[in-house]
């Protein structure tokens, strides 16, 4: 029997301790996507199981083996999101956002779920960073989009991935690769997977993705994708190359990189981590998922950036956090009527945006000085009997022990603590 005070296997608590990292992430994140032009987008946790079956690919294995379908109390299939693209479609066709001005440009920070085997980096609840771009057909937009993800990258000081791209072509000239694919397959069916058998007929692109080792070795001298690009698709991926040299980004051709998830055509891209072989960000385009979801023909691309991962990177690394927030003041009352007074202050400091805490289950004063010394306070105020009956108190620099006379008076209390060293406000007065 599972133990209801553990939290399911393949989920983590973010504690105080490492949540102020991942609001640095986020607060990353929303500079660069304002930087590029991308605008939030929220969307439920879950849908209808059908529109990741028909915009995933119910070949995949997100939605053969690690998808969190349930049934509703109506009986309709209901599916906790494995990813952000899809989401994002459905969307933008409910709300009538295709006919708006192009290109449209939206990102997003959610929590998606697959159900996958737990292990570093990839847990069944994880978080993304996400951006999706409709409406540009042109190669310029494929940069674009990389360098949104590089920037983000770059602004937290992860540099030196390698950037790998590929072209897996558009539906016409994949028709001839997948025969290719499927006459080399055929000849080694019986070392497959029995997964693999499967995809030999239904969609043999995925077995270039498949993780069993046997696969894996068998694949390594399959076709390569970019033998069977189309004119056009040639054209396109040069463009993409010459677009990407010039914004002077390095990269490598992995013909291998085909991208776990149905949608994706021509372009597809990853970056990668050397030292741990970790991928850090992966995406591409899917010209044709808005009308495969009964949309206008809207062409469009995205990106996937996970979150865990990247956080495991920048640790590893050693790179810059900022430091944990700490309260700015402290109030520590002795006795009832101190208390009282505390309390008020504490509202005066709290209404001027300066962030400030007072006791609030009657400890002593040694407790409630160990307590802020512990909480990295900025500065502390004692007020007893005697502060009251002068109407004064001192204000501690926890840091540096300097001390200061202030009025109790609750304005010029609290123009006194704005003008000492250190104090910050958290909005305006």
């Amino acid at each position: 029997m599972a133990n209801f005070l553990h939290a399911p296997r393949g989920t983590l608590d973010v504690t105080p301790e490492q949540s102020y990292k991942w609001q640095y992430l986020e607060k990353k994140a929303h500079q660069a996507a304002a930087d590029f032009g991308f605008e939030e987008i929220r969307f439920p946790t879950f849908e209808y199981t059908e529109l990741f079956a028909r915009g995933v690919g119910d070949t995949t294995d997100v939605v053969q083996k690690e998808m969190y379908t349930f049934e509703d109390r109506g009986g309709r299939s209901i599916t906790l999101r494995p990813e952000g693209t899809a989401s994002t479609v459905r969307a933008l066709l409910q709300n009538g956002l295709a006919g708006g001005s192009l290109p449209l440009k939206f990102f997003y920070l959610i929590s998606c779920f697959r159900g996958e085997r737990p292990q570093a980096g990839r847990l069944r609840e994880f978080h993304q960073f996400g951006a999706e771009l409709f409406g540009a057909a042109n190669a310029s937009a494929d940069v674009e989009l990389i360098e949104l993800a590089n920037t983000f990258l770059t602004s937290l000081g992860v540099t030196g991935l390698r950037l790998e791209i590929n072209s897996i072509g558009c539906p016409d000239c994949r028709k001839q690769y997948y025969a290719a694919l499927q006459a080399y397959f055929e000849s080694r069916k019986d070392e497959l997977c029995d997964d693999c058998k499967k995809r030999l007929k239904s969609n043999p692109m995925r077995i270039l993705d498949c993780k069993v080792p046997t696969c894996k070795e068998i694949a390594k001298d399959a076709p390569i994708v970019l033998d069977y690009l189309c004119d056009d698709c040639k054209a396109h991926f040069e463009e993409v190359k010459k677009r990407l040299s010039q914004a002077g980004f390095s990269y490598v051709i992995n013909p291998r990189t085909v991208r776990g998830l149905d949608y994706y055509t021509r372009t597809v891209f990853e970056f990668i981590d050397e030292e741990q072989d970790l991928t850090v960000c992966g995406g591409g385009r899917y010209d044709g998922l808005v009308s495969q979801l009964g949309g206008p023909s809207l062409p469009g691309l995205g990106f996937g950036l996970g979150l865990e991962r990247l956080l495991i990177l920048m640790e590893s690394k050693g790179l810059f956090f900022p430091p944990r927030p700490r309260g700015n003041i402290y109030l520590a009352p002795i006795g009832e009527k101190a208390a009282t007074a505390a309390t008020a202050l504490t509202r005066a400091l709290r209404k001027s945006g300066i962030s400030a805490e007072t006791d609030l289950i009657s400890r002593s004063i040694k407790a409630q000085m160990k307590y802020a010394n512990k909480h990295g306070f900025t500065y502390t105020v004692v007020i007893g009997d005697s502060e009251l009956a002068k109407g004064e108190a001192i204000l501690k620099s926890m840091k540096s022990d300097h001390e200061q006379l202030i009025p109790l008076g609750s304005e010029q209390f609290v123009s006194a603590v704005l003008a000492a060293d250190g104090v910050k406000q958290t909005k305006e007065g």
